[in-house]
């Protein structure tokens, strides 16, 4: 079998993570997935982020929770990439379904952060995740490792969720059973033994090596997410499975 490559937080090997650059370089290769990151901020913007402060990202000691405007912000990853991307804005949510939407064939795995549901309150992050997602719900799946955000969401709407787990064992497994998420996600490290059957599909993440990648498809898992998606794509096999079409 020939899994289905997912550009984690975009082309993120080559690009800053969570950008506009990385997600536009991910599709703009051949990317038929790509997955982000979600944080809101103090006026309830939504915006990709992986974690709840800008010193990674941005080279600066602030905190999300206290920014009411980020456009300020250049998230540029300094330490990693020098200012190779500077100035590279905090995205917001509807920019990149903007970029999204130019891709029809592409689809998105949008991760909502636990630090911004525990700041700000399950319900009033996910209404308004959800009605930021309303328009393009075609093309997105929503995830998360808090499953009552994922329960929640498939109560109050008809998006996909996918469940990310940090634990392969029997209570995730019976959980996994009991509340059948369209995806399963977890790091491909953490699996012991064979892949759970059920209604679901299996993302594993971060692999860059192709071989590796098949390995796991012969497995079981239908989705390898990937830093590296230009990469793997060169890789006669995975390259099968791109998407260039644009509208």
């Amino acid at each position: 079998m020939i899994p289905l490559l997912v550009a984690h937080r975009g082309y993120m090997e080559n690009y800053p993570e969570n950008s506009l650059s990385s997600i536009k370089a991910a599709l703009a290769v051949g990317a038929c997935m790509v997955e982000f990151d979600v944080q809101m901020d103090a006026s309830g913007q939504l915006l990709l982020l992986h974690d709840d402060n800008f010193e990674r990202t941005a080279g600066i000691d602030s905190d999300l929770f206290n920014q009411r405007d980020c456009s300020h912000i250049s998230v540029h990853e300094p330490k990693r990439l020098g200012d190779l991307f500077h100035p590279e804005p905090v995205p917001t949510l509807t920019q990149v379904l903007a970029v999204l939407a130019s891709y029809p064939d592409a689809n998105a795995f949008v991760e909502i952060k636990q630090e911004s549901l525990q700041q700000w309150g399950l319900e009033r992050v996910m209404d308004a995740l959800l009605v930021g997602l309303k328009p393009a719900q075609h093309q997105c799946v929503l995830i998360a490792d808090n499953l009552q955000a994922i329960r929640y969401a498939r109560r109050t709407s008809g998006i996909r969720i996918g469940w990310v787990i940090h634990r392969y064992d029997t209570v995730h497994h019976q959980q996994a059973e009991k509340h059948t998420p369209d995806y399963m996600i977890c790091n491909y490290q953490r699996i012991v033994g064979d892949l759970w059957q059920g209604s679901w599909q299996w993302m594993l993440y971060d692999i860059t090596d192709p071989d590796l990648a098949l390995l796991w498809a012969d497995k079981g898992a239908q989705l390898i997410e990937t830093r590296d998606i230009e990469a793997m794509l060169q890789h006669p096999q995975l390259q099968r499975r791109h998407c260039r079409s644009r509208g």
